[in-house]
């Protein structure tokens, strides 16, 4: 078995008269650096090298190689290739005569996109079966120089110090090309092709990197250099870019700030703070905005008391100076500073020194009218409380600091809002023009603020506000009081019962209230012998009986006294009530013990409190009396209230019902003939159902016998109208406000005729006469005379 190959240089081979693939085609022949084949037959595989183009090959289809196999006759064998380039991405790239076996390349190649294919060859008889095992034929693309470099960046930036010594890394330029790295194709040079004149930097023509090759780099000369930057490949001799090299000068303080002037001058006006006095100018080279830059003020000399200050305007960099305490006129009228200057940062150690770094300054103080001075503001005092009215408070006087003018300070009130001062507008002197309340709720914790206003008569006028705090001072006025105790009461036995716990309170603050003093009065040496007092805290004692004391009203007489200075006492009554007590210490029922005493309550309130209850009760019974001798006046009449016009009483109507024959309404026949009812109502039976009625039955009534006596008509008629209007089968239309229609016929007639004489003058109301006294009032109204 043996292979041949048709190489790309296949017109070469033709012209040395090589034939391969062809019978007779002895080895040594093609191979004539091999030695000849020893005697026999020797096996040999189907190897084929490595077949190398170049890529952009443009004469296409190209012949790359041919492959044949010896196992049959030349037109027996069918080959083939698979793999990248053939059948698979990118396709149709390469491909093969079946019958002869040469391959050819049919498109250009791009290194940098496939640097080699490897396919799968295949020698087949015409039957189909195989007559080699595939064999692997690997194509290399040929690099060729058809990449530029290309620079990562546009434009490189970097920074260096100015004053930097030669050798100083500044920046690095990178580039790459996409030709194969180990041809001359991607061998890069770098190179600086303009740096605007000066030769101060280099590029590494290898790595890129950009250094400072000589000393002079100066910010404040030149701030920013702008390299232009070269890469070529083919160690420089081949395709070329350009890229940009921005590099910046970084500032030292390298330059001192100095003054524009050596001399400045200013003015200000006196008793004035906070005020600015003029600007200091200086000049500072280093970078604006910069440490090296800003320049820090200093007062060396003129300025002993520290009434001026320097600050630093960081928009100008300039220094202005300003007052920070009021200056006088009378005292001084001229300042000589000397100030200096110098940079936040420290100056490098090879900048020159400056020249003006120190300047003087003149300061000029005008003078103006000042508002009076009060020496002490605010001035406090004290006075007594309860002061009467005319009390001298104090002198709240000021002076007034311009000493070169004459002038006149007068005094008035801002703020007194109890209105309890008096001022003197001449000189200042306070005193009291009232009490001063102390429940005044301008009092705040015993001190009283007023404001007091001290004005000149300059041209302007000025004005000086003092204020005056009075502390109100506390007065031992009160004596203490005795408090009401609850219970009042306790046990007979001494050793039964906690006593009597007492209590004092007194109106006045502290110190000249608690503690108290308790005592029993010793006006009367028998309560100390019966009753024992002892102290518990500094508002409250106990009372105990030294033995056993007899039940009921006991009055003491007890001392009282405060710790004020001097102090003040009060003798006070205390009732005791007394009570046997059980084991727990408490009063027992029906104990003979009278539980009336109170703290301070004297005999003759009892007496008055007595009396006015007596009163009282003698008044609830002559009224109970009168209501009950005056009841039978009250019947004799039984319209009682209408006697004095009875047309201006009987006024509202509802809607009238019918009269007697309107069943549905209340029968007013038993206001008039009762007898005639009764006997109706036996002949007729059962009364008919009111439809009316919520219910559906009449409840049974009982009899009623008529009175015999004319005068007790009137109680038979209300006993009537109560059992009607208790009936709970029917509506209250019954009541004497209420009517329902009528009807026509009726005898009595409409309830309006009575206010009606001029329309119903036929009425007849003489029977009214008959009911008793009660309605002969009204017979004799509307009956005929």
């Amino acid at each position: 078995m043996g292979v041949a190959l048709l190489l790309t240089l296949g017109l070469l081979a033709q012209s040395l008269g090589l034939s391969w693939g062809i019978p007779g085609l002895q080895p040594s022949t093609l191979y004539p650096w091999r030695k000849g084949p020893a005697p026999g037959r020797v096996r040999r595989a189907w190897v084929i090298p490595p077949i190398s183009v170049s890529e952009n090959h443009k004469r296409l289809p190209y012949p790359l190689v041919q492959i044949k196999s010896d196992k049959q006759q030349l037109g027996s064998v069918i080959y083939s290739i698979q793999g990248p380039g053939v059948d698979e991405e990118p396709r149709d790239v390469f491909s093969i005569d079946k019958f002869t076996g040469r391959v050819f390349l049919n498109a250009m190649l791009d290194r940098e996109k496939t640097d080699r294919f490897r396919l799968k060859a295949f020698a087949l008889d015409l039957g189909g079966s195989t007559l080699e095992d595939p064999t692997d034929l690997e194509i290399v693309v040929v690099d060729q120089n058809d990449n530029r470099p290309a620079f990562l960046q546009d434009v490189f930036t970097g920074h260096v110090l100015e004053g930097a010594p030669p050798g100083t890394f500044v920046t690095k330029a990178e580039a790459t090309d996409a030709d194969d790295p180990e041809t001359d194709n991607a061998a890069l040079r770098f190179s600086i092709l303009d740096q605007g004149g000066s030769e101060l930097f280099t590029i590494d023509e290898h790595s890129g990197e950009i250094r400072t090759v000589q000393v002079g780099l100066d910010r404040e000369v030149v701030a920013v250099y702008n390299l232009t930057l070269q890469v070529a490949d083919m160690s420089g001799d081949g395709l070329t870019a350009t890229a940009s090299a921005i590099i910046s000068l970084d500032d030292i303080n390298d330059n001192a700030p100095e003054f524009t002037r050596n001399e400045f001058f200013m003015e200000t006006v006196e008793a004035a703070s906070g005020v600015d006095v003029g600007r200091l100018e200086v000049e500072d080279r280093d970078l604006p905005g910069s440490p090296n830059w800003v320049a820090r003020f200093s007062i060396l000399e003129g300025d002993p008391d520290g009434q001026f200050t320097i600050r630093t305007d960081p928009r100008t960099n300039e220094g202005v100076l300003s007052v920070v305490k009021p200056l006088d006129y009378e005292s001084r009228q001229q300042y000589e500073l000397r100030v200096s200057v110098q940079n936040e940062a420290p100056l490098h150690a090879a900048a020159p020194r400056a020249q003006r770094s120190q300047a003087r300054v003149s300061v000029w103080v005008q003078d103006t009218n000042e508002a009076p001075v009060f020496p002490e503001n605010p001035l406090r005092t004290s006075l007594a409380e309860g002061a009467p009215p005319g009390t001298s408070v104090t002198t709240f006087s000021a002076r007034d600091p311009d000493t070169q003018q004459l002038q006149r300070i007068s005094y008035s009130k801002d703020y007194d809002p109890e209105d309890w001062l008096q001022v003197d507008g001449a000189t200042g002197r306070i005193q009291t023009q009232r009490v001063l309340s102390p429940a005044s709720p301008f009092l705040k914790d015993g001190w009283y603020r007023a404001i007091i206003l001290a004005l000149d008569d300059a041209s302007p006028p000025s004005t000086a506000t003092g204020t005056l705090s009075i502390e109100i001072l506390e007065v031992n006025d009160h004596a203490p009081l005795l408090a009401a105790p609850s219970p009042s009461s306790l046990c007979s036995e001494p050793d039964q019962g906690p006593g009597l716990l007492l209590g004092a309170t007194d109106e006045d603050l502290p110190p000249h209230g608690a503690p108290f003093h308790f005592q029993l009065s010793p006006k009367v040496p028998e309560l100390g012998r019966n009753w024992s007092l002892s102290q518990i805290n500094v508002s409250h004692a106990r009372l105990r009986p030294r033995h056993q004391v007899p039940e009921g009203l006991h009055r003491l007489s007890l001392l009282l006294r405060d710790s004020g200075q001097p102090p003040q006492q009060r003798e006070q009554p205390l009732n005791v009530t007394v009570c046997r007590c059980g084991p727990e210490g408490s009063c027992l029922p029906g104990a003979a013990a009278l539980r009336a005493g109170g703290a301070g309550v004297s005999l003759g309130a009892l007496v008055i409190v007595l009396a006015s209850a007596v009163v009282l009760l003698l008044l609830v019974l002559l009224a109970a009396l009168r209501a009950r001798f005056g009841r039978p006046s009250r019947d004799k009449s039984l319209l009682h209230g209408l006697q004095d016009d009875l047309r201006d009483n009987i006024l509202n109507y509802d809607e009238q019902g019918g009269g007697e024959e309107d069943q549905d309404s209340y029968d007013i026949s038993q206001l008039r003939h009762p007898a005639e009812l009764r006997a109706h109502s036996r002949a007729l039976g059962r009364p008919p159902l009111r439809r009316d009625a919520p219910f559906g039955h009449v409840p049974p009534q009982p009899h009623r016998a008529l009175p015999t006596n004319p005068a007790d008509i009137a109680n038979f008629i209300s006993d009537g109208l109560e059992a009607a209007d208790s009936d709970p089968s029917v509506p209250p239309y019954d009541t004497a406000l209420i009517y329902d229609y009528e009807g026509d016929g009726s005898v009595a007639g409409t309830l309006s005729s009575i206010l009606s004489s001029l329309v119903d003058e036929d009425q007849d109301y003489d029977y009214l006469q008959d009911w008793g006294p009660r309605f002969a009032r009204l017979a004799d109204m509307y009956g005929h005379p």
